[in-house]
């Protein structure tokens, strides 16, 4: 993080996120988004938790800002995919996923890549 006011507020929203206070965890991001707009993880963290209270296109929103300024974020790319699958856009879903495994090749998510037949992934 780029303060340690900032990594405060992450790792507070993050217990309130375990907690399933989803909404106290997304006023703290949305401060953290505001103070700090070029800190990557800032916008993933709020991605995930409006993935979490169902706003799929919010989520999106983030999720592009996080790999605008992080282009190897891999969380944030499985993000996407998982959002995607979840819409129904199941191919887009699985090169998003494929572009985080290609980055973090243990990736929990790497279990829903569907292989072609024939190929080994």
């Amino acid at each position: 993080a780029p303060t340690p006011e900032i990594r405060e507020k992450i790792d507070s929203a993050m217990r309130k996120r375990d907690g399933y206070d989803f909404q106290g965890a997304r006023d703290l991001l949305d401060q953290v988004v505001l103070e700090a707009p070029d800190y990557s993880e800032g916008w993933n963290q709020r991605a995930f938790i409006l993935f979490l209270q169902g706003d799929y296109e919010a989520s999106l929103e983030d999720i592009e800002r996080a790999l605008a300024l992080e282009p190897r974020h891999f969380a944030a790319l499985s993000g996407r995919a998982i959002i995607f699958i979840t819409l129904g856009r199941v191919e887009l879903g699985q090169e998003a996923l494929r572009q985080a495994v290609e980055i973090h090749p243990f990736l929990k998510e790497r279990s829903m890549l569907i292989e072609p037949e024939g190929v080994e992934l």
